[in-house]
């Protein structure tokens, strides 16, 4: 029992670290601190981090790539490197990890293996749009990205239309006006609130009927930022 009890204490700890969505300012001391203490950063993309990294001038850290495509695979190395001790930083490549980004397979296995996960705070595009979007009401869902299949995206926009509750939604801006264009179809005079490069140089928030808000960027000559959309219930629910 004592040598299970040494082995044990020697098992390391998985941080769950949330970085920023677009202004470099925004990650948190704590974040700061368990980047310079951990021995191994695990993130979405190496290069992207390593950009982090430098910029908070930490050196030295080995790094592993743990993607979507991935992921599966990349928790098993991540959970041996666990067992020998190693305390590891996770990192998606913007905002908190497992929130429609990659983590979670990850988090499901160390758990299950019985390492400590730890979260480290901080930012999210999610909690972002809902801090100036006014709510209200006692009920939100979040989505994330729908399906890219136009069937069962169409579908799911019924299912969440019909619930009459606020939702938020993620888009890429190769999609937005898509999306858009479906939700003046079905709903054209829901309210919405988009937020574009949220927190970067060009940060814009557009609000308006679902209607209004697709002539606008439907006008537009090119669009570029992530996006993430805030549909609120019909007025008066």
């Amino acid at each position: 029992m004592a040598h299970l009890t040494s082995t044990i204490q020697f098992m390391g700890t998985l941080y769950m670290v949330a970085s920023p969505i677009g202004n470099l300012g925004d990650i948190t001391l704590r974040a700061i601190e368990t980047l310079k203490e951990v021995d191994v950063v695990a993130c979405e993309d190496t290069r992207h981090t390593l950009r982090l990294l430098n910029h908070l001038s930490i050196s030295g850290k080995r790094l592993i790539a743990t993607h979507a495509h991935n992921e599966e695979e990349s928790a098993k190395g991540i959970v041996k490197l666990l067992e020998e001790g190693n305390n590891i930083a996770y990192l998606s490549d913007a905002g908190t990890p497992g929130i429609s980004d990659p983590g979670a397979k990850v988090v499901a296995l160390a758990r299950q293996m019985g390492f400590k996960v730890v979260p480290i705070p901080g930012p999210s595009a999610l909690a972002a749009l809902i801090s100036v979007a006014g709510l209200t009401g006692k009920s939100l869902l979040f989505e994330g990205f729908l399906p890219i299949k136009e069937g069962k995206r169409k579908r799911r926009l019924e299912e969440l239309l019909e619930r009459n509750e606020a939702f938020i939604i993620y888009e890429s801006p190769f999609r937005v006006v898509k999306l858009l264009g479906e939700l003046a179809q079905l709903a054209p005079t829901r309210a919405l609130l988009v937020g574009r490069e949220m927190t970067k140089i060009y940060e814009e928030f557009v609000e308006g009927s679902a209607l209004e808000v697709e002539r606008e960027f439907a006008s537009r000559p090119s669009i570029k930022g992530e996006f993430a959309l805030c549909i609120y219930p019909e007025r008066g629910e």
